[in-house]
Order: structure tokens, then C-alpha cells, then sequence
């Protein structure tokens, strides 16, 4: 064989070997992408599993405010049943104003804000909170990675061949800008 035809074949063994790599990468930052989802979703459930505990704490001493509560738990039926990072997203803004909102009613019930199951619960939800803002900070750093490696060469040659597309970021909610105002 003469020399063109091996510098021929030589670069088609690097273009292969560069594909099957850039395949094999995506592979794996495309299940962390999905991992880091995962949790995402861990977290929501975990807040809505524990939104029924201190609506019915709240319910025992609030009976009366009735649509607060219920914003709540209509909030949370939206949030479990929302599929994919917009639909969460746009779910988990709601549910948090329900909550605010919530949060506004006991502040008129200091034997509320008093009680331990109370408390408990709220730490609880504090928790959570902080859990799923890591938990996104996550999710966006690993949709990043995996955005920026399938726009960049040579994987952006390869990615519309090997079915790969780029993922959504979880967004903040509308209205995440503005400081909350706490009144006592």
C-alpha cells in the first residue's frame, strides 16, 4: 500500500477513536445530568411529603382560614403530578407562594408558631428547602458541563448522529428577585 492511502486510514482510526470517546462521554454526563434530576425530584417529594404534617397542624389551630391551606394542598397535588424541569419549575413557584401565603396565617397565631410540632415541621421544611436549592445548583452545574461539551468540537460534529441534544436548566421561579418582605 502506498502512503496516501495509510494517512487515509490513519485519520479515519482518529476520527473513529474520537467519536466512540465523544460518544462514551455524553453517555455518562447525560446519566449524571439525569442523576442530579433525580435528586431534584427527591427533594420536591420530600417537600410534599411533608406540606399534608403542617397543613393539619396548621388546620388544628386555623380552621377558619381555609383557602390558605387549601392553596397549599392544591399546590402540592400540582407539584406531584408536574413532569420534566419546566413543568416542576413552574410547579414548585406555586407552591412556594401558597406557602408564603400560608406562612402569613400563622404569623396571627403565636400559640402556633409556639407549638413543637410545629416548629419540627418547619425545620423540617427549612431543611428541604436548602436540600433542593443544592440540589439545583447541582442539576444546572451538570446540564452546563454537559451543554458546553455538546457544542464544542469535535463532539458537536458527532452529537446529531448519536441522538443527543442539550438539556434544560432548572430556572428560578418569576418573581425569585424580589426580597420577600417579613413583618412582625
Amino acid at each position: 500500500m502506498n502512503k496516501p492511502v495509510w494517512i487515509v486510514i490513519a485519520i479515519v482510526g482518529v476520527l473513529l477513536v474520537s467519536a466512540v470517546f465523544s460518544y462514551n462521554t455524553l453517555v455518562s454526563m447525560n446519566e449524571s445530568v439525569n442523576g442530579k434530576w433525580s435528586q431534584i425530584e427527591n427533594q420536591l417529594q420530600r417537600r410534599a411529603d411533608l406540606i399534608p404534617n403542617l397543613v393539619n397542624t396548621v388546620k388544628g389551630y386555623a380552621a377558619h382560614e381555609q383557602q390558605a391551606i387549601q392553596a397549599v394542598a392544591d399546590a402540592r397535588a400540582k407539584l406531584t403530578g408536574a413532569q420534566g424541569p419546566v413543568g416542576k419549575a413552574e410547579a414548585n413557584a406555586e407552591l412556594s407562594s401558597a406557602l408564603s401565603r400560608l406562612l402569613v396565617v400563622v404569623e396571627n397565631y403565636p400559640n402556633l408558631k409556639a407549638d413543637q410540632n410545629f416548629r419540627a415541621l418547619m425545620d423540617e421544611l427549612s431543611g428541604t428547602e436548602n436540600r433542593i436549592a443544592v440540589a439545583r445548583k447541582d442539576y444546572n452545574d451538570a446540564v452546563q458541563g454537559y451543554n458546553v461539551k455538546i457544542r464544542s468540537l469535535p463532539t458537536s460534529l458527532f452529537v446529531g448522529m448519536m441522538g443527543f441534544g442539550p438539556k434544560e436548566y432548572f430556572k428560578a421561579e418569576e418573581g425569585a428577585k424580589q426580597v420577600p418582605q417579613v413583618k412582625f
